[in-house]
């Protein structure tokens, strides 16, 4: 009998744990397995976190963006955060997934970074003592299936008395990537979230989320607050 995938019992979130004890990626060759989805073989997963880290001083602590589900869920070890603008990108609906909170009858949508405008978000600094672990635990995370492209950018430390820039890794949206959606309209967006739903739970819930601890942060994002209202709206519809 074919073994039934893992169920999580995460709060709508990936935990260290789930990444560690090996329960994220069986969910996820499970559902390679059934066509749902295609991996990032582990050896390529690591191959990628190495050569960007060969870019980087090996005697320095890593920054790392984020602009999403690393806000609310870090899952990581680090010694600071702080509040940052990244130029150059905004941060847009634009990744469809079929698993953590879609499914092949109903994909969601996932949060990545395109090219234009710019976006306010998290920046944490991860000691160098703990890069290579930590890392790895972002890696088998958000490069489980090749969906961004992993960049080192600049950001702008977000404080009034001063300006200040740090170096950051930050997730890209990989354009050539099966799961990118190209240009939706907010339409095609709010129907795609509504009623979307994985093993992670609602996908609508991935935006409540993220849009809640962006306005307790300081760090409104109109256009996500904007979709989020749209959203309840329908489904005060469905009521």
């Amino acid at each position: 009998m074919a073994k039934s995938p893992p169920s999580f019992k995460t709060h709508g979130r990936i935990t260290r744990s789930d990444i560690e004890n090996g329960l994220f990626e069986e969910m996820i060759s499970e559902s390679e397995k059934k066509g749902h989805f295609k991996r990032l073989p582990e050896v390529d997963r690591d191959r990628s976190r190495l050569d960007l880290l060969s870019t980087l001083p090996k005697d320095r602590d890593i920054w790392l963006f984020a602009y999403g589900s690393l806000i609310w869920s870090p899952m990581i070890e680090f010694i600071e955060k702080r509040k940052v603008r990244l130029f150059g990108y905004h941060r847009k609906f634009c990744m469809w997934t079929k698993l953590g909170r879609g499914s092949p009858d109903h994909p969601g949508l996932i949060l990545a970074l395109e090219p234009g405008g710019s976006t306010k978000g998290i920046a944490f600094r991860i000691s160098r003592k703990n890069v290579e672990k930590e890392l790895k635990l972002v890696w088998d995370r958000e490069m489980i299936g090749g969906s961004y492209v992993p960049r080192v950018v600049k950001l702008q430390v977000i404080d009034d008395n001063k300006t200040e820039y740090v170096d950051a890794i930050a997730f890209i949206m990989n354009r050539d990537h099966e799961n990118y959606t190209g240009k939706l309209t907010i339409e095609e967006e709010v129907n795609a979230i509504h009623g979307a739903k994985g093993p992670l739970g609602k996908c609508e819930d991935y935006l409540f989320n993220t849009v809640k601890h962006l306005d307790e942060l300081g760090l409104s994002d109109n256009k996500l607050l904007n979709l989020a209202n749209r959203i309840r709206e329908k489904k005060n519809l469905f009521i």
